[in-house]
């Protein structure tokens, strides 16, 4: 029976009744191919159909269901070519409501006066004067309607794909599976969390009988999604633990020489961080430590530090960034550092020639190298470490865990750190991260200016330009970010390519302008990024390419175009890359968005300079859909929780995971064998592939 069911799920949506080639095609655009991948589509939002209204209690604005009869024929009116709408009237005994159709040439044939239909859409207009705009509709058979008067799913969609063909495939999934789902949860957490069983959760999801089964049903499979990440990322935690026993690290009497030869005063909060890393490295485990800190907090000289406490204990330590020229910028820095106490640091990236790599190799396998610091080259099986000890990665998000764990294995449990300038609430870092010990950065060095953030629109455009060939005479550089990389005839938004071309030609024809996208080649993208550290780009127009990385201390404005295509995480990212010299810099975010949603994430922006704020903010006000969508925090995609408005759940689920790992830390006993395989499944196919291309 279980593996009927196994082999069921894993059936190609393509055997689903109602499912051809062509069908499959477009749902294979939603990441949907098995009877598994249908079944778990969760709706976005629901309609409530279920509560009937006479049409003299219908209101302006409202979604509603209303009964009545057709009281006039049906009207054609063509506007234009490819443009007719139909209009009818339909009374009850308490008023009248006309409604419209636009190229729904059936509707004449179909709607009959004296006729008795169910109606639902949604509702404008005042008393004596109201409309609805295709609604949906059905006759009513002997008073009776079999399909309106329901609680109806809404799915995420394309246009090749209505919502009544999804209803009805997932309904024929569900068809195949019904009571046939294998129950995974133990029976002991079924009952003390009060779940609800699993075939039931599932039909209910998606067609709920009423409000009570929506609820029983979405928190039924909000707490097992959560759960199982819950026990997924204390897995990988275990696993880590269980690497052998770490590296005992031992205090090193220069460590305040080094931090004394820093060219700066380090802040309490660098201390303090550093504090709790000296104390890992010191202890018999393997440290797995999270550095999180705002853009500019020195995530890096920290990095620094716990490299220098590694190599004076006799051991190597590797540095991996996502990018060559980010990479080269911390060489620049770390070797600086290292030089004056004889310590040998190298630069490994992609792009250099055989014989430059395999003399680094060779100094990485003989020991003569001490700190290696690169791309994704680290990883490579050619790269072989004499003693490595201590691992880091920059930028977390951009690395997978099966990353970060192919360069553990390069030594002999050595202890590692990842670092994110991406910041997220505490709460859901402690969850989230749930396979890592947590420090946070939350000072920027003395003498930082924070960045001067405006929110615009078009009319202030010539003012804008000329405040940036103010800067660029006086020798600054800019940024000017756009949300696409070519024109779209689907999307109204800037695209870097034509913006490139139109400000060289027309606003700034005498200044020097850059391009920079992530189509190009990465020997491209590496030339323009050099040019414009090193000055001979003054304007550099891009896509989000230049979101994580380099430091230019000399650009002074980020211009973001259609800045309400952004999230207020990635604004931050982006607002970011300037402020880091001595001068003072700008933020100008060009939004012609004229949402609620969008003037509160403009007005956050130029409120605050603070990411921990602005994130909890962006989960907030997009929720975590989107805030995560990106995979930018390295998690798995969440199908149906949402770590904002789901908190109270999350947090269960995380009481319920220690819990049950503390009684069954192998996942042995016999009730929990379901739960053993699905947790596998995941970490195999999932979580360890976690990693942003």
């Amino acid at each position: 029976m279980e593996e009927d069911i196994k082999e069921l799920l894993k059936m190609d949506v393509q055997k689903v009744k109602g499912v051809g080639q062509a069908r499959a095609k477009q749902l294979h655009k939603l990441g949907i191919y098995s009877v598994e991948d249908i079944i778990t589509y969760y709706p976005r939002d629901y309609e409530d159909r279920s509560r009937l209204k006479k049409i003299g209690e219908l209101v302006d604005g409202e979604s509603c269901t209303f009964e009545g009869i057709i009281a006039s024929k049906v009207t054609e009116h063509r506007f234009r070519k490819g443009l007719t709408m139909y209009k009818v009237l339909i009374k009850d005994e308490t008023g009248a409501i006309t409604a419209t159709w636009f190229n729904q040439h059936y509707i004449g044939k179909v709607l009959k006066p004296g006729e008795r239909y169910i109606f639902f859409g949604k509702i404008s207009g005042k008393y004596r004067n109201l409309e609805v705009q295709n609604p949906v509709y059905e006759k009513l058979e002997d008073g009776i309607a079999k399909n309106v008067l329901k609680i109806v799913p809404v799915y995420p969609s394309t246009a090749d794909l209505s919502q009544n063909t999804i209803r009805g495939v997932i309904s024929n999934a569900l068809d195949l599976v019904d009571g046939r789902l294998t129950e995974f949860l133990p029976e002991k957490i079924l009952r003390e969390y009060r779940l609800s069983e699993i075939n039931y959760s599932v039909r209910q999801i998606h067609f709920p009988r009423s409000d009570e089964d929506f609820k029983n049903a979405r928190y039924r499979l909000v707490f097992e999604e959560l759960f199982i990440l819950q026990l997924c990322l204390l897995s990988v935690k275990k696993a880590f633990e269980n690497n052998n026993k770490g590296i005992e690290f031992s205090k090193v009497p220069e460590m305040e020489d080094f931090i004394k030869s820093l060219p700066f005063k380090l802040t309490d909060a660098q201390r303090k961080v550093f504090e709790e890393i000296e104390r890992d490295m010191e202890s018999s485990n393997v440290m797995n430590r999270l550095v999180q800190g705002d853009v500019g907090s020195g995530k890096t000289v920290v990095a620094a530090m716990a490299l220098f406490k590694a190599v004076r204990n006799g051991y190597q330590g590797a540095l991996m960034v996502p990018t060559a020229i980010l990479a080269e910028q911390h060489y620049q820095l770390i070797s600086s550092l290292m030089e004056p106490f004889g310590i040998n640091t190298a630069l490994l990236t992609g792009n250099q020639t055989k014989n430059q790599k395999n003399e680094i190799l060779e100094g990485i396998r003989s020991g003569k190298i001490d700190i290696l610091i690169g791309t994704h080259a680290l990883i490579e099986d050619n790269v072989e470490f004499m003693k490595l000890g201590l691992v880091i990665t920059d930028e977390q998000h951009r690395f997978g865990v099966r990353q970060r764990a192919l360069l553990s294995k390069k030594g002999e449990a050595p202890d590692v750190i990842v670092m994110t300038a991406t910041p997220i609430p505490r709460t859901l870092a402690l969850i989230l991260y749930g396979d890592l010990d947590i420090s946070i950065i939350d000072q920027l060095p003395p003498g930082r200016k924070p960045v001067k953030t405006y929110a615009v629109d078009e009319s202030m455009r010539e003012r804008v330009n000329g405040f940036i060939r103010k800067e660029v005479s006086e020798g600054r550089q800019v940024y000017i970010v756009c949300p696409l990389v070519e024109e779209s005839s689907e999307i109204e938004a800037k695209s870097a390519v034509q913006h490139a071309k139109d400000i060289a030609e027309k606003d700034f024809r005498d200044l020097k302008v850059g391009l920079l996208h992530g189509k190009m080649k990465s020997k491209e993208k590496e030339e323009v990024m050099k040019k414009f550290v090193e000055g001979e780009i003054d304007i550099l127009v891009s896509t989000t390419v230049i979101e994580v990385g380099v430091n230019v201390p000399n650009a002074s404005i980020m211009v973001v175009e259609n800045a309400e295509r952004f999230g207020l995480a990635q604004l931050h990212q982006l607002r970011g890359r300037v402020g880091r010299g001595k001068h003072q810099s700008y933020c100008i975010l060009y939004s012609d968005g004229k949402t609620q949603v969008c003037r509160e994430r403009m007005k956050i922006m130029q409120k605050t300079n603070d990411g921990f704020v602005i994130s909890e903010k962006d989960l907030e006000l997009r929720g975590p859909g989107e805030f995560f969508g990106t995979r930018q925090h390295g998690i798995p995609e969440l199908k149906i929780a949402n770590l904002y408005k789901d908190i109270d759940i999350l947090k269960k689920a995380q009481e319920a995971a220690l819990k049950l790992i503390s009684e069954d830390r192998d996942l042995e006993k016999e009730e929990n064998y379901g739960l053993k395989l699905k947790m596998m499944e995941i970490l195999n196919e999932k979580l360890y592939n976690i990693t942003m291309n």
